[in-house]
Parts: C-alpha cells; structure tokens; sequence
C-alpha cells in the first residue's frame, strides 16, 4: 500500500492512498483523514485502506485523481519523534579519517542516534529556506521507517514487526553550525533544519526482495543542479538495520505510534558510486588531496533524491527542492 497527505490548509492534510505507479490517487477520507489516525488504529484502518488501494490499482476506484507531488505534504505531516541514527559506518569512518582521528569500537556495536524536530517537517517538494548560505548547506538522502507502538525492551528482531511504513528522507544539515553545538556536548540543534520526506510512504510488502533483513536492498539516488551525484545501494553496508534502530531508542522508553527513525547518510566504500552528502564528497577530497575542493549548496541549487525500483519505476516518488533565502519566504 502507498499513502501520501495532501495539502488542505490545515496542520495535518487530509491522508489520501496512490496507486502502486504513483499515477493516480484516492481520498481516505471515508476511512480516515489524517495519517496519525491511521497509525493510532492500523489494524482495524489498514485492511479498509488496502481494499482502496486494490481498487486503485485494479482501475476500479470511482473517485480516482492524478496523484500530484507538488500538492503532498511530509506523509506525517508532524510527528511525536524524529530521531535519526548513523547507521551507515561507512559515513562515520570516512568523517573521522578525513580528520585523523579513529572510529570508538563501540560504535560497531551501539547506534549513533540523535532526536531532531518533529513538529514541523517540509513535503516534497516544498521550498527550503533558510537564514544564510554561509551556514554550509547540505542534504543528506537517507531512508526512514515509521512505526507502531513498541514497548519498553523489545529486542530487534520483533521491533522490526512495527515498522508500519517506509519513506524517504532528506535530513538537511548546516555543517558550518556543527563543530561548535557539538563542542558544547549536547548535540545537534540549529544545525538540525526541518527534515524533508518523500511524497510516498510505502508499507513493507510494496519492496517484496528488496526488503530484507530490516534492510532496503535497492540504489538510492541523489542529484544536485541536475547532476547525479549519488546513486548508493542502501542494502548492504547498513551496518544497523531497522530494526536495531527502534530497540535501541526502546532501551529505555516506550516508542508510540508515528514515530520516525531515520537511517542516517546512506553510503559506500566504493566512492564511484558517489555520495548522499556533500560533506561526504569533502571528505573523500581531503582524504585523497589534502584539503576539500566541493563547495556547500547554495541559494537556487536543487536537490532530487528517488529509488527505482527493480522495474525501474519510483518507489516513493522524488523529493525535489531549491533551496531560497529565508527573507524570500516572507517569514
């Protein structure tokens, strides 16, 4: 089943369900309006909502509409918990040994992880504005799980039976801001702007193979100004899957329903498949010459992330922005 939340002028948008090619979509209305609801109460919603979703794709929803992108917000709009791991120890080796320092052992065997903003998350396709180009301005195209309730302890392999819905991310980062919040030993803040999510959350069973092992086996694309610059397989080199994830924020707390857990910056050891962020790509360049050569993005670049799958077609739809001052916003 796939879902998006179209934009209606409220907080929330009103929940809709698309059709398995993205090309038309269906009101849940009927059924339910807010994507929240639905994860407050997925077992009796879901199975109305999938008999919607087989009507849309067997040609027989009377209803239908062309799905439009431009028009979805974030598919949860808002949530109860954002948090974000760095589960891709490539990305974290490659960091550390730009700067010549070693990988924690203990990093190979506990998440990172950090709680970003959930109150206010940007669609697709959403403008991202922000104060000033000199703040290092970066994308990070990752993968994100949405889950149901999990208790306190629960171990990772039955964590992985709450993942509810899988997006994509874009988890925009202000690299100049970073150095300095960490130095502080709280973490990120305002280096953390408001996350970006794909038009399209999709349940498990719409990867087939692909998902495994609380694992996306599938090539994540990133294209900056209209260049690809990225195209990482997410499978593999996971080094926490999914399921790892949400236990680990479960270790002490209960996770509710329409939580989000981010998988961190997707990358590889082999640098020819390029890069999912630019500090990535500035690592590597430091690494191989010294110094980086690859300037952060600036006001008017553009960003696409996607995943195709096996039959080439868009998994979740693309996240497509342009980055613009904030005092062009009128906030």
């Amino acid at each position: 089943m796939k879902l998006a939340t179209y934009k209606d002028g409220s907080r929330d948008g009103q929940l809709v369900v698309v059709a398995r090619d993205l090309g038309l979509a269906h009101y849940a209305s009927g059924i339910c309006s807010r994507m929240q609801q639905l994860l407050d109460d997925w077992g009796f919603l879901a199975p109305q909502l999938q008999d919607v979703y087989d009507a849309l794709n067997a040609g027989r929803a009377r209803h239908a509409f062309p799905f439009d992108p431009r028009q979805c917000m974030a598919p949860l709009p808002r949530a109860y918990q954002w948090a974000d791991g760095s589960a891709y120890l490539n990305h974290v080796e490659l960091v550390r040994k730009a700067r010549g320092a070693e990988v924690p052992a203990s990093f190979y065997t506990d998440p990172l992880m950090y709680q970003g903003g959930s109150d206010d998350f940007l669609g697709p396709c959403d403008d991202v504005a922000l104060p000033s180009a000199a703040m290092g301005i970066d994308f990070e195209a990752e993968i994100a799980v949405i889950t149901g309730d999990v208790k306190m302890g629960t171990a990772p392999e039955p964590a992985l039976d709450a993942v509810r819905l899988l997006l994509l991310a874009n988890d925009w980062s202000l690299r100049n801001l970073i150095a300095a919040e960490l130095a502080k030993g709280f973490g990120f803040f305002q280096s953390k702007p408001a996350t970006a999510f794909s038009p399209v959350a999709v349940t498990p069973d719409e990867l087939g193979a692909a998902w495994q092992g609380g694992r996306v086996h599938l090539p994540l694309q990133s294209t900056w100004n209209g260049r690809r610059v990225g195209r990482c397989d997410a499978g593999p080199e996971m080094t926490f899957h999914f399921g790892q994830l949400i236990a680990h924020i479960a270790k002490t707390r209960n996770v509710r329903a329409g939580s989000v857990v981010g998988s961190g910056t997707v990358s590889n050891k082999d640098w020819s498949r390029g890069y999912s962020c630019i500090a990535e790509k500035r690592c590597i360049e430091t690494i191989e010459s010294g110094a980086p050569q690859t300037e952060f993005m600036q006001f008017g670049d553009t960003i696409r992330i996607e995943m195709l799958g096996a039959d080439g077609k868009s998994v979740f739809g693309a996240i497509d922005q342009q980055l613009v001052p904030l005092d062009e916003m009128g906030r």
